[in-house]
């Protein structure tokens, strides 16, 4: 995988689903990251091939519960992101996936108690010997490209000396996230220090003014951000982003969880469509509210036919 000047779909928990991935793709995305998946999950998994719609399914052993949705049209740009604090289980969880996605990322940015508190995400940030050894573990023993996503540390030299050991490990990219474990999404990214970061590496970096440009929350708001047309009305990127959670069968809370992100952005949830998208219990349910009967009726009958069994 190229990482020079792309544009990127950054990793967002319970919105980085097949579907969204697929519709950031469609208007120009080039690369797709996944929601944060964490090892524990993904060791207990067994791959399966899903017939009826066409996707590559990691379910949980003994369960139907699905913990990682892909398929073949996103192979060459979608980017696995792993949640770990050990380097021979993140290992043993990637070689379960990385036959089916174009890279694997080990999040380190993640400053929410679920990631930190199992010693993940930001905690990671403190250890830099781990960072090491679970970079080091992967890039020996996969073919996959391995990169990870970390955040600003407390001065700008701290964080270039951060880079620079994870460069040695010999991942193919680096994504930054422009702000420190304690800021908001409201404050400002520090891009200067970014750069400081850029300058000191000679592999790609990921982030606004670097090698390529990674985007969360535009592109959660309005995932037509990507397409060089220009972005496309909010209702039609919405009811886009519907068809495709039905056309890949998408889990239901996060489809609605992804809807409500959008509504809140540019309207209300106490208005009519916000309170109809809470009450709906299906994607059949998300299918009447904005107008996708007949689309839902085509795909279900399709899936279902005699001659697709």
């Amino acid at each position: 995988m190229e990482y020079e000047n792309k544009l990127v779909l950054a990793p967002m928990v319970r919105v980085g689903t097949l579907p969204f991935r697929l519709l950031a793709a469609d208007y120009g995305a080039d690369i797709t990251y996944s929601e944060e998946i964490i090892d524990h999950k993904m060791v207990k998994c067994e791959r399966k091939v899903n017939e009826y719609i066409g996707s590559t399914d990691f379910v949980e052993k003994g369960t139907d519960n699905i913990v990682f949705r892909t398929c073949s049209q996103e192979r060459d740009r979608v980017v696995f992101q792993m949640g770990t604090s050990d380097a021979v289980r993140a290992l043993k969880a990637a070689q379960i996936v990385c036959k089916d996605v174009a890279a694997v990322d080990i999040n380190m940015g993640c400053p929410k108690s679920f990631s930190v508190s199992g010693g993940m995400g930001a905690a990671l940030l403190t250890k830099p010997d781990l960072i090491s050894d679970i970079l080091t573990t992967l890039r020996r023993n996969l073919d996959t490209p391995v990169t990870c996503k970390i955040r600003l540390l407390e001065s700008s030299s701290a964080t270039v000396e951060l880079a620079r050991r994870i460069e040695k490990t010999g991942v193919s990219a680096l994504a930054v996230h422009g702000r420190k474990v304690p800021d908001r999404p409201r404050d400002p990214a520090k891009w200067n220090e970014i750069a400081d970061v850029v300058s000191a590496l000679s592999i790609p970096v990921i982030a606004n003014g670097a090698s390529s440009v990674m985007v969360a929350r535009g592109a959660l708001w309005n995932a037509s951000i990507f397409s060089p047309k220009g972005k496309a009305h909010w209702e039609d990127v919405k009811r886009e982003y519907v068809r495709k959670s039905i056309s890949w069968d998408n889990d239901v809370k996060s489809t609605k969880h992804t809807l409500k992100e959008m509504i809140m952005h540019y309207s209300c949830l106490e208005f009519p469509e916000g309170k109809a998208v809470i009450k709906s219990e299906n994607l059949a349910d998300l299918a009447k509210v904005y107008g996708e009967e007949e689309y839902y009726r085509l795909v279900s009958n399709n899936r279902f036919s005699p001659t697709r069994r």
